[in-house]
């Protein structure tokens, strides 16, 4: 049985807890207390940490996360990072926070009134510092729960394949710029922060160093470049704050949850962390994978992501799941019999339209001993020239499609692995009156699965609206309708054989479960499962650019984020292949240029080709029927 809320809260504002290089930072002790005197109880305690840039006061953050825990037995730590709010210090994106955390847990179980143990817990960059002060193997730390949080910064999340993730971007001009302390302390940088239009930054790309709104607070232009220009072969990447898959060899060793989403931004580096380090590790690793968005508590408990439902059976309570993992780990009570690995199967939904309009994809959750699942056969689909996907290799010794790639004209992001694509909504309250940090936000992206066809809404999108595939950048391969059923749980691979004529170019991917027409979908339902993209200068996982040579064939390595689909008989399985996902990614001018070093364009001609010698593939993990 999990702890029952036995006790009232006592709450220590501002303890100052002071870092290696100084540094003081502001955490606030959540204590359990009696509920009759209200005064702390006398008995040590396990902790619980939360670092986080979101501001350690935000009410719900208080409420569950600080007094829900402690109220059932906890000490509960929750401190502003490095340069945020109450903290002291400079704000560098992730920076710093393997040692600041470290440090941090091993002054948490140096307090009389903690036992000596030490969790961890969080999600997002919540989730990112505990990985962070992981790789520095702090000797209290004794379980985390890490929801959502990253790997390696360059394989995946900030980078991918030399691309950068335009989240970064539009985070740091929403609810990180926001929340600057200069941007909260003077009312002049308040304002020019809160006319900026995200849009507009983004319709006008690139972004340049010292022309940005970001100039206003110049700590953030200069994590943002540095993250979006830096070669891979840069020490920069190997920093254990931002890279773990470097340090996993010396990282702790305790008990530990990676949960996370199929449409998530982090579900690639969720499942990366598991895989690497369930089998390296002696403690007990666990996996949890639902198809939710981005996000705690609130999105656990969504029966849908995007358009698309699966039903009440995916709804989780994130607080209850938390409780009694800590339970179990930091207090031995038998409140822990979870499976090694469980995920959401999505698929097996009947297409209705619920009531909000969204698809009814439905799903159920299924259970496994390691991932990728022991009993999954990889196998490849094949392009081929009349615009099939199949098993079989192509046999053609001349086959490719040609399309133009026109780098001013963007494929557009709809829906998918999504977070952090933020754009100030606009108020009838004027700039003066409504401060920045308090301007709701809007998603220029969405999240989750989505019908691929632009509406009025969708950013970059222009009328004609309607299906992505009817561009002429969009490579479209699908089966013919399914007669049996194929179920796929794992990671998934594309090798993209292609050319350019220009000295550098991007290729993506996007796997799609195609919906036939029916009466609630009359032109059926084109659902995203999951996509990436390569920089053809960092193909092949190079670090250094290497520039290709035009009309040379290479092969160009997709890794895109895991999912779990069942694909229904009726339905197609369709590879999507083209130069842009914007702006989920920024946009390659063709150049070759350095990166966001000007604003000439080159509009590319990209071949893909799909023949026995070069054979562009997706490769599927099938599981046994």
């Amino acid at each position: 049985m999990t702890s029952d809320p036995d006790y009232d809260v006592v709450v220590r504002h501002d303890a100052t807890v002071e870092t290696r290089d100084g540094t003081e930072l502001a955490t606030d002790i959540y204590r359990p207390a009696e509920p009759e005197s209200g005064e702390p109880i006398a008995e040590p305690k396990p902790a619980l940490l939360v670092r986080t840039p979101y501001d350690k006061r935000e009410r719900e953050r208080v409420e569950r996360q600080g007094n829900w825990y402690a109220e059932r037995g906890y000490v509960v730590a929750i401190q502003d990072v490095r340069g945020r709010f109450a903290s002291e210090g400079e704000f560098y994106l992730l920076k710093n926070e393997a040692e600041d955390g470290a440090d941090t847990v091993e002054w948490l179980a140096e307090r009389p009134y903690c036992d000596g143990r030490v969790g961890t817990m969080g999600t997002s960059y919540m989730a990112w510092v505990q990985n962070a002060l992981a790789t520095r193997d702090p000797a209290p730390l004794s379980a985390m729960f890490v929801n959502q949080g990253a790997a390696n910064a360059w394989t995946a999340t900030l980078r991918h394949h030399g691309a950068f993730e335009l989240r970064w971007l539009t985070w740091a001009l929403t609810i990180g710029g926001g929340f600057a302390k200069r941007a909260l302390d003077d009312p002049d940088v308040q304002r020019r922060l809160a006319a900026t239009d995200t849009r507009d930054v983004l319709a006008s790309e690139p972004v340049v160093r010292g022309q940005s709104p970001l100039r206003w607070i110049p700590n953030y232009e200069s994590y943002v470049f540095d993250y979006m220009t830096t070669p891979g072969s840069d020490d920069f990447w190997t920093d254990p704050s931002i890279n773990f898959e470097a340090h996993y060899d010396e990282s702790a060793d305790v008990p530990t949850v990676y949960a996370g989403s199929w449409y998530d931004s982090y579900a690639k580096a969720t499942c990366d962390n598991f895989t690497a380090l369930a089998d390296r590790k002696e403690s007990d690793h666990f996996l949890l994978m639902g198809a939710w968005t981005h996000g705690g508590q609130s999105t656990w408990t969504k029966p849908y992501a995007g358009e698309t439902a699966f039903g009440a059976a995916m709804t989780r309570d994130y607080l209850e799941t938390k409780l009694r993992f800590f339970d179990h780990y930091l207090k031995g009570r038998e409140t822990w019999d979870e499976p090694r690995v469980q995920y959401f199967r999505m698929g097996t939904g009947d297409g209705t339209s619920t009531t909000a309009g969204r698809l009814r994809h439905g799903g159920e959750w299924a259970t496994g001993t390691d991932w990728p699942l022991p009993d999954t056969e990889f196998v490849s689909y094949y392009a081929h020239g009349d615009g099939r996907l199949a098993p079989e290799r192509p046999a053609e010794t001349d086959s490719a499609t040609t399309y133009e790639f026109d780098p001013r004209d963007p494929v557009p992001t709809i829906g998918g692995n999504c977070s952090s694509y933020y754009t100030f909504e606009p108020r009838p309250e004027s700039i003066e009156e409504l401060p920045v940090a308090d301007r709701p936000t809007k998603s220029l992206t969405g999240r989750g699965g989505y019908d691929q066809r632009t509406r009025p809404e969708t950013f970059g999108a222009e009328p004609p609206y309607g299906p992505l595939e009817e561009r002429n950048d969009v490579v479209v391969f699908r089966t013919p309708p399914l007669t049996d059923p194929v179920e796929v749980a794992g990671p998934i691979r594309v090798r993209i054989y292609a050319s350019t004529d220009a000295p550098d170019t991007d290729f993506t991917a996007k796997l799609v479960d195609e919906y036939p027409s029916s009466a609630d979908f009359p032109s059926g339902f084109a659902l995203n499962l999951t996509d990436s993209i390569c920089r053809a200068r960092y193909r092949g996982y190079r670090r250094e650019p290497d520039f290709v040579e035009p009309g040379e064939i290479y092969a160009f390595e997709l890794e895109l984020y895991p999912t779990a689909n069942v694909f229904e008989p009726g339905h197609r399985i369709r590879l999507d292949v083209s130069s842009s996902n914007y702006p989920r990614y920024d946009v390659n001018h063709n150049t070759g240029d350095e990166l966001y070093g000007g604003r000439e364009y080159h509009r590319a001609t990209n071949t893909v080709y799909h023949e026995a010698d070069h054979p562009t593939h997706v490769e599927l993990p099938i599981q046994p029927s």
